[in-house]
């Protein structure tokens, strides 16, 4: 069988979701860096790979994924064991950890994307983030963090009692947030607060920010 691969861009949040996914789950792989600003993902023999240019791409054999939800999702399936077990067998349990998958897909991730754009990526770049965007946004994602720190008062984590992909999933937009000023609205939540610094504090999750 072909050796498994990785392919993406370091500076991607997705991609940094699938690393992070693997590596919590000991998977050995090969990471290829593609370049974005050279469009490398939307040329063969990736976009074989990856018929739309969606990055990462995981490869295991005849597996292709791409996307880094999907990717997340099935490696807690199929890569899980005793030791790195994110999956409820119970299927109620494991429909909560869905359900949060998906909040942080359509309601935290909306607002985080935005709020980074502006925060990180136009400061890069050398320019002024747009005030009242970030108002607006910041408005929205605290909407969010409420019904969060409400969750948290009932368990330790968003999927129930350990940490699964339903937190893992929130781990890049939390790396470039808890940079930014927009951080106060995460410590002013306790329950928030301290789960971001439980799930943040992950070896897993060291190892992305530190080689990746």
């Amino acid at each position: 069988m072909a050796a498994r691969k990785l392919y993406g861009a370091v500076e991607s949040r997705a991609t940094m979701r699938a690393l992070a996914s693997l590596l919590e789950h000991e998977v050995e792989f090969e990471f290829v860096a593609l370049d974005l600003n050279a469009g490398e993902h939307k040329k063969e023999p990736f976009l074989t790979l990856s018929p739309l240019g969606t990055l990462p791409i995981f490869q295991d054999g005849d597996l292709i994924i791409f996307g880094s939800r999907p990717i997340m999702r099935c490696v807690s399936h199929i890569y899980l064991n005793s030791k790195t077990n994110q999956i409820y067998m119970a299927p109620k349990m494991q429909g909560i950890v869905s359900t949060w998958i998906d909040v942080e897909d359509h309601h935290f991730d909306p607002p985080a994307l935005k709020l980074i754009s502006e925060l990180v990526y136009k400061p890069k770049n050398g320019l002024p983030p747009d005030e009242m965007t970030v108002a607006s946004e910041e408005a929205k994602l605290a909407e969010v963090l409420d019904v969060y720190e409400e969750k948290l008062t009932n368990s330790e984590f968003l999927g129930g009692d350990k940490f699964t992909s339903a937190d893992l999933t929130h781990l890049p937009s939390l790396h470039y947030l808890m940079r930014t000023p927009v951080k106060r609205i995460f410590q002013e939540r306790p329950k928030v607060s301290a789960w971001c610094a439980a799930i943040t504090s992950r070896p897993a999750w060291t190892k992305v920010v530190e080689k990746y």
